[in-house]
């Protein structure tokens, strides 16, 4: 007569085993790369699609601001360039304003039908009526007009006299 096994027990399985060879909760064996892992998704998760940028306010508020920025810096370097501070001896002139106190002088071709007058001398510094008239009879002996300019990074005093063509 043959004894019957033990009831709950495998006489086939090696010690510390659970039944039919396999640890539960663990894999049989070791996690491969690329390959899903045990109670995984077949294929992983997919990574969330970054979110486009929208252009936001702000940046459109610096792009505007630096284009007037530039565009003032243009105009103002376009409306000074014919000013009387670039003007030469020899240069013809064109009176832009009537008035006396604040004449807008600025610096056209001589074959220009506006060519008014022209520099007979141009001296730095900052003169009363009484010094601007001597300086011009010193260095121009024939002017008509004198013209000064002060304030802002330079004074100076044109001499000047009608241009005839």
């Amino acid at each position: 007569m043959s004894t019957p096994p033990p009831q709950g027990q495998n006489p086939f399985a090696q010690q510390g085993q659970q039944p039919y060879g396999q640890p539960q909760g663990q894999a049989p064996y070791p996690p491969q790369p690329g390959y899903p892992q045990p109670g995984a998704a077949p294929y992983g998760a997919v990574p969330p699609e970054q979110p486009r940028r929208k252009v936001g306010f702000k940046l459109i508020k610096n792009v505007v601001i630096v284009l007037a920025v530039i565009g003032v810096g243009i105009g103002v370097y376009i409306s000074n360039k014919d000013d009387a501070n670039t003007a030469a001896v020899g240069d013809c002139m064109h009176r832009g304003s009537s008035s006396d106190d604040n004449p807008d002088l600025e610096v056209v071709k001589c074959d220009s039908s506006q060519a008014q007058y022209i520099v007979l001398a141009k001296i730095k510094g900052t003169y009363t009526q009484v010094t601007a008239d001597s300086k011009c009879a010193e260095q121009a002996k024939d002017y008509q007009y004198q013209y000064t300019e002060t304030g802002g990074s330079s004074n100076f005093l044109l001499c000047l006299k009608d241009y005839k063509k």
